[in-house]
Order: structure tokens, then C-alpha cells, then sequence
């Protein structure tokens, strides 16, 4: 059976990169992982793109363990999740070494 084959490292990091699969989320996450964190109204300022489309990438990058989200009303800080970064790193690191 194909779930008998992939290993839980490989599901992760085919969600990972699948969350990455778009260049507004790529950008997302390089700006996120340079600074310590952001609000999505920042993001809002320096992309070109409708508040809704943002909001749609913030919950792909969310929903994949890339990011994280606290509620500092009336806004959300994103930031990087750190452990699940490291996590992605390792693992698309040794995918790339294969």
C-alpha cells in the first residue's frame, strides 16, 4: 500500500511545500523570516493584492505550520513558526542532497 512507503517526514515536507507553491507566499515568508515578526495590515501595505487574496495566503502559510498568528485587536501579528521552519529546512535540505 502507497501509505506503508511515506514516511511522516515526507508528508511534511510535501506540505510544506505545497504552502510554498505560490511567489506571494514565498515573499510572505521572507519577509516574515527576516524580521522578528509583522502584522498582515503591513503586508497589506507592501503587496499588491486584495486584503481577501492576502488573508487567503496568511491561512495557507498558517494552515501548513509555516507561520503563526496572534490576535492583537484589531489586528493579527504573523510570525515565522520557528520550530516548524527549522523543521522545513532540514527537510528540504536533505531532500536537495539526495
Amino acid at each position: 500500500m502507497v501509505k506503508d512507503i511515506i514516511s511522516e517526514d515526507q508528508k511534511k515536507l510535501a506540505r510544506y511545500a505545497k504552502a510554498m507553491g505560490h511567489p506571494i507566499r514565498v515573499y510572505i515568508l521572507q519577509l516574515l523570516s527576516s524580521q522578528s515578526c509583522c502584522y498582515s495590515g503591513d503586508l497589506s501595505d507592501e503587496l499588491p493584492i486584495a486584503k481577501s487574496t492576502l488573508s487567503q495566503h496568511l491561512k495557507e502559510l498558517k494552515n501548513a505550520g509555516l507561520i503563526q498568528g496572534e490576535i492583537e485587536a484589531p489586528k493579527i501579528k504573523y510570525c515565522i513558526n520557528k520550530e516548524n521552519w527549522a523543521d522545513a529546512q532540514r527537510l528540504f535540505g536533505s531532500f536537495m542532497n539526495l
